[in-house]
């Protein structure tokens, strides 16, 4: 009996599910390097917030995506706009209950006057907000997502 429950014991410790994703917090100059790469790596950056019903809504496809091209080289990474005070409270929580397996950063940049026309001149800084590319394609979309949306605009201009 000792032996199954250590066997037990072993297999949820090592599911890599069940740890706790480990979130980076940074400030808008250590996120900007990561949406100026283009290489051969389709970045998925979604801007989002566990305050944001229609982030929320959307969650599912972009773990779907992360999911389905994880034998390519496509990237998901939910960049986060919670309150860092709130991050053991709300948003780890969040990242546990949905299973989300992608790169989570939180951007603690108070100052989203001085970097959202940065991340894109066109973005109001209403979310969700969404940039892809690579080293053939930018694209930004202030908008939700279905999931055949998303796999439609890699399809159309990612894998092509």
């Amino acid at each position: 009996m000792k032996k199954l429950l250590l066997l037990v014991l072993l297999v949820t410790l090592m599911h890599p599910r069940i740890h706790a994703q480990e979130v980076n917090v940074v400030d808008f100059s250590q996120l900007q390097p990561l949406l100026e790469k283009r290489n051969d790596t389709t970045y998925i950056v979604n801007f989002w917030a566990t305050w944001c019903l229609p982030c929320i809504k959307e969650m599912p496809y972009f773990q779907q995506i992360h999911d389905n091209f994880s034998d390519r080289k496509v990237k998901v990474i939910l960049v986060s706009l919670d309150f860092e005070k709130q991050m053991d409270s709300r948003l780890k929580p969040f990242i546990a209950k949905h299973n989300l397996t992608p790169e989570v950063i939180l951007l603690n940049d108070p100052d989203a006057n001085s970097w959202i026309d940065k991340v894109n001149p066109d973005w109001s800084g209403a979310l969700p907000a969404t940039v892809i590319y690579n080293k053939n394609f930018q694209g930004f979309y202030e908008q939700s997502f279905t999931y055949n949306e998303l796999e439609q605009i890699i399809n159309q201009n990612i894998l092509n």
